[in-house]
């Protein structure tokens, strides 16, 4: 079997969520990115179900084990996913990784330093699909123990292990999870209905549609937690898969 050199697994073995098999797989060694508002130059990490694809783990309840108690990932009815609101098109790039993963396509990286080695000097988005607290906070320190910079999010910040705070963003919908994130440690990235208003220290992500895609992610740098030279919230108003979202259910 040829090795992919485009990705490798960095973690392999139980969800810190609930203990199921999961795998955490870098890309873009090799190819950039071509997700226009992160940019090229991040590296990929997918959090994936290691026994089952994406999109059954989406339609049973499985991704549970790499997306927590996220809002976004909608309801099973029937053996069917319905209102999810997760922009991740997992029929795209999850799927792909989780098929050469199955072929037995990606070298795994055991070692702490062989991660630091791979990631030193690059820019790492952390759960481009599923949530960074899924995976071991000791396999994120090799990942950024030489890396240059980061981009992460978290909806577990309620219950997972406050060192993910120096990686991550608090995911939160409302004010008062703003506050509530703030108070425990973690600078957070808001999404708002668009009637909402911009709160103190927020600010519009400046890759955003609505602040006219200044930047990308990978210039910006803000979102990297606490661990960022930035020290303001960021926000951003609900846009695509989760527009489907209504007003209600991101002021409750």
């Amino acid at each position: 079997m040829d090795i992919n050199q485009n990705g490798v697994i960095i973690y392999q073995g139980p969800s810190m969520l609930d203990g199921a098999p999961i795998v955490a797989i870098a890309t873009g060694f090799t190819k950039n990115s071509a997700n226009a508002k992160t940019g090229g130059e991040l590296i990929q990490t997918w959090i994936i179900r290691a026994d089952m694809a994406p999109q059954k783990a989406l339609n049973n309840g499985a991704d549970e084990s790499i997306c927590g108690d996220c809002r976004h990932r909608g309801e099973v009815i029937d053996g069917k996913n319905s209102s999810r609101a997760c922009y991740v098109n997992i029929a795209h790039a999850p799927r792909g990784v989780y098929a050469c993963f199955k072929r037995g396509g990606y070298e795994r990286l055991m070692a702490q330093y062989d991660i630091s080695q791979k990631f030193a000097g690059l820019g790492v988005r952390l759960g481009s699909y599923g949530d960074p607290a899924a995976v071991p906070l000791k396999v994120w320190h090799a990942v950024m123990h030489d890396a240059k910079f980061n981009t992460g999010y978290t909806h577990q910040w309620q219950s997972a292990d406050i060192g993910y705070a120096k990686y991550c963003m608090a995911s939160v919908d409302t004010a008062g999870e703003r506050a509530m994130a703030g108070a425990l440690g973690y600078r957070s990235f808001r999404v708002r209905h668009i009637d909402d208003a911009i709160l103190g220290r927020e600010v519009i992500c400046p890759a955003s549609e609505e602040a006219g895609h200044k930047t990308t992610c990978d210039s910006c740098k803000a979102c990297g937690g606490t661990g960022s030279k930035a020290l303001v919230d960021i926000v951003i108003a609900v846009h695509g898969g989760a527009s489907k979202i209504k007003a209600h259910n991101l002021s409750l």
